[in-house]
């Protein structure tokens, strides 16, 4: 099938993708660019994938102030090179990230960061509050671990849905600009201030 070049040029706006691989999905659609795009994301993913367990030693420290000065984050993004760390999409990543922790309030990167005595103190308290309840033990312990993901996707950024888009998470909208430029990208660490908050 010949691929008209203004669907071509239509599909490489919306996703950030080479040519070659803008005809490429656009010709194993059918034409279909909702399908091409969807193509061209779960691609990038699984390159992305390929790419996590590269090192990221350079990158930046982005800062961002919200809501009239109420609100800053202070947010560490690694990169593997200083080229991409100047980059533009590099930096646009960065501040998607930090209005997402200026808005969400995560309190660490990821479910690893989360110390266990925190896990265990949530679990407990979910599996006493549903015994409390009259459910039997095996029950209460599938409410916590139910629970518990919801507590994870509240307070780690990374499994957070993403604001302009909550079909999608943070991790996976990394992933997005990771294929878009080719480096792995990683949250380091964060800082979120308000006024008036400890």
């Amino acid at each position: 099938m010949a691929v008209d070049a203004k669907l071509v040029k239509t599909l490489r706006e919306m996703t950030g993708a080479g040519i070659l691989d803008c005809k490429k999905a656009l010709e194993e659609t059918g034409g279909n660019l909702e399908e091409a795009v969807e193509l061209l994301r779960k691609k990038g993913i699984a390159k992305a994938a390929k790419k996590a367990s590269r090192e990221t030693k350079e990158g930046i420290i982005h800062a961002y102030i919200h809501a009239g000065g109420r609100v800053g984050v202070l947010l560490e993004l690694n990169c593997e090179t200083d080229f991409v760390a100047r980059n533009d999409l590099f930096k646009e990543l960065a501040n998607e990230i930090a209005l997402q922790i200026a808005a969400m309030k995560p309190k660490y990167v990821s479910r690893e960061d989360v110390p266990r005595e925190i896990v265990e103190k949530e679990g407990e308290i979910i599996r006493e509050a549903a015994l409390a309840e009259g459910k039997p033990q095996h029950i209460a312990e599938k409410i916590a671990e139910g629970r518990l993901e919801k507590f994870f996707k509240e307070v780690c950024l990374l499994e957070q849905p993403y604001i302009r888009d909550d079909k999608k998470t943070i991790e996976e909208l990394i992933k997005e600009y990771i294929a878009k430029i080719g480096e792995n990208i990683k949250v380091s660490r964060f800082c979120r201030y308000e006024i008036g908050e400890n």
